[in-house]
């Protein structure tokens, strides 16, 4: 605790320093003016002027260069980022995955072959990770194995980037965090004030219910914060809890999120000291939001909420695609004045002349943002959003690649996939000093929100710390549309392997034979399992421990 109060009593002395800093500048302002007066004083009876007038016009000179420089905008500047890298024991094939959601007994047999072909289809690979109370046998969906959850978490991203930037927590003046779908009491930003000893000043925010899109708007709010508080550091934290939030139903449109969402997380570290442009490796250029909250389409396209049976999850409509799509155009709308070179402006400002004044039926020019950004950053939302953007967009293999990859090997991890794509352009060697980078996050209500940085300096591939370091090298890899999965490649550690069934029910063997009926009753009848339907406070339900008890079932 010494050392917390040490660095706490370092960091109330900031603002003096700012204080000391602004008393130099007025000094030497009228040292300035004090100069230019008597500059002119000698040329005064050559330009006719009093010593007055040469007095008041250095003031009012001197005055309009301090109003230009205050009311300039601070530039905000990314000095470093961590992603989190979850163990071993946290890593979860395809097979893995369908084995527990089986065993887990809550899933009908069409619910589990539905799933089955999505993770087919999802574009996840076999190294994805989930979080222990889901790939335990029973599952315990609770609040402390979500707090464990988060906490590995947040605690692993912070440290690094910390680490990595050198900078004592002490020094962060403001913090933000954002996760969608847990917001505890108390706060998350309360857990890392007190983890890691941060001033009493510090400005906090805990965002929540903002989906995917949460990342940016972090982003955005810490750059407006900044502009207000000088010559200081903004922490932001982007993650999203999967403990809590896995679907344990039978409604079909929520069970896609069981398919995509994997444990993930990020750690921003910005500033807007002006010493930290030497080492920082981007600086923040624009930050564009659309909201499109106010339709009713947007509005309830992607929404939380209970089955007919309790159980709570994530429902993503039909219309997703076609909303989304509208919420990007509205985006670049806005963006494209702020980044496209004006020949592409001129194109897309002719069709719309064409259209609505002379009401000829020309197709909308849609501008090559290739011309404007180096590297684009799409949100890893699932492989359809990014087959449509790459469309859309008219981006190669190559500008979809960082999206592509942090799909296959990191799953959707909300709000923090963003991370996971630019750390994926460093650790590559493509970012070089002066590229521009594009991030588009889209989430629920609907919105879709930008951020574009531009390089300050050649980011090294080789440095330490990035999440891609150990498997660079292999990547990328193919990943072809449809990936058949071998539910033989999993066996529990009791021997059982999990196969979902053709018939009724899926059927649970051990070591390649039929579970007998006898040795289940050996077992006992039930267990209780947490499942996560109706246990948001612990409440336990007696279920059976595994699926295909019926002997007809279990012997055909």
């Amino acid at each position: 605790m010494v050392g917390s109060r040490e660095q706490i009593g370092a960091t109330t002395q900031a603002p003096n320093k700012v204080s000391m800093s602004r008393q130099v500048f007025h000094v030497l302002l009228l040292a300035a003016v004090v100069l230019l007066a008597s500059l002119l004083s000698a040329k005064e009876k050559l330009l006719g002027l009093s010593p007055a007038a040469v007095a008041v016009a250095c003031w009012a000179g001197a005055v309009a260069a301090w109003a230009y420089a205050v009311s300039r905008p601070r530039p905000v500047y990314l000095v470093d980022l961590s992603g989190y890298v979850g163990g071993p024991s946290h890593e979860a094939s395809r097979a893995k995955t369908i084995a527990h959601f089986g065993r887990c007994g809550r899933f009908s047999d069409e619910s589990m072959a539905f799933q089955k072909r999505m993770l087919e289809r999802s574009g996840l690979g076999e190294q994805t990770h989930f979080p222990a109370s889901l790939i335990s046998v029973p599952v315990d969906m609770c609040l402390r194995t979500a707090r464990e959850e988060s906490h590995a978490v947040i605690f692993g991203v912070v440290d690094e980037v910390l680490r990595r930037a050198r900078v004592a927590a002490a020094d962060v003046g403001v913090l933000i965090f954002n996760s969608s779908l847990l917001s505890p009491t108390p706060s998350f930003t309360s857990l890392i004030a007190n983890r890691y000893g941060m001033r009493r000043d510090v400005v906090s925010h805990n965002l929540s219910g903002m989906g995917c899109s949460a990342g940016i708007i972090a982003i955005d709010l810490a750059k407006r914060l900044l502009q207000v508080h000088p010559d200081t550091y903004a922490l932001v934290v982007s993650t999203e809890n999967i403990t809590l939030n896995a679907y344990m139903g039978n409604n079909r449109p929520m069970l896609v999120t069981n398919t995509l969402f994997r444990v993930g997380g990020a750690a921003i570290l910005l500033s807007n000291r002006g010493a930290d442009r030497r080492r920082a490796k981007y600086q923040l250029i624009h930050t564009v939001r659309t909201h499109r909250g106010a339709h009713d389409q947007s509005f309830g396209c992607v929404t939380q909420e209970e089955d007919d049976a309790g159980c709570v999850g994530v429902s993503l409509s039909k219309e997703l695609m076609v909303v989304a799509g509208e919420a990007l155009r509205t985006n670049i709308t806005t963006l494209g004045p702020l980044v496209l070179p004006m020949s592409e402006q001129l194109r897309f400002l002719a069709t719309v002349v064409l259209n609505r004044v002379f009401r000829a039926n020309v197709r909308a020019y849609l501008p090559d943002f290739r011309l404007a950004f180096d590297h684009f950053c799409i949100h890893a939302g699932g492989r359809g959003v990014l087959d449509e953007l790459e469309r859309s967009l008219k981006l190669s293999a190559w500008h979809m690649e960082p999206s592509r990859m942090t799909l296959c090997r990191f799953g959707n991890t909300s709000s923090s996939s963003l991370w996971y794509e630019l750390a994926y352009c460093e650790a590559k060697g493509r970012i070089r000093k002066g590229d521009r980078v594009w991030q588009i996050a889209f989430g629920s209500g609907f919105k879709c929100n930008s951020a574009v940085w531009k390089a300050l300096r050649t980011v090294d591939a080789s440095e330490e710390g990035n999440p891609w370091t150990p498997e660079v090298h292999v990547l990328p890899i193919h990943v072809p549309r449809v990936s058949p999965i071998d539910e033989t490649a999993y066996t529990f550690p009791d021997g059982a392997t999990y196969k979902v069934g053709s018939g009724r029910r899926s059927v649970l063997r051990a070591g390649g034979i039929q579970v007998l009926e006898g040795r289940l009753r050996r077992a006992g009848p039930v267990r209780p399992i947490r499942t996560g339907c109706q246990d948001h406070q612990g409440r336990e339900e007696l279920l059976p421990d595994l699926p295909g008890r019926d002997p007809e079932v279990l012997g055909s």
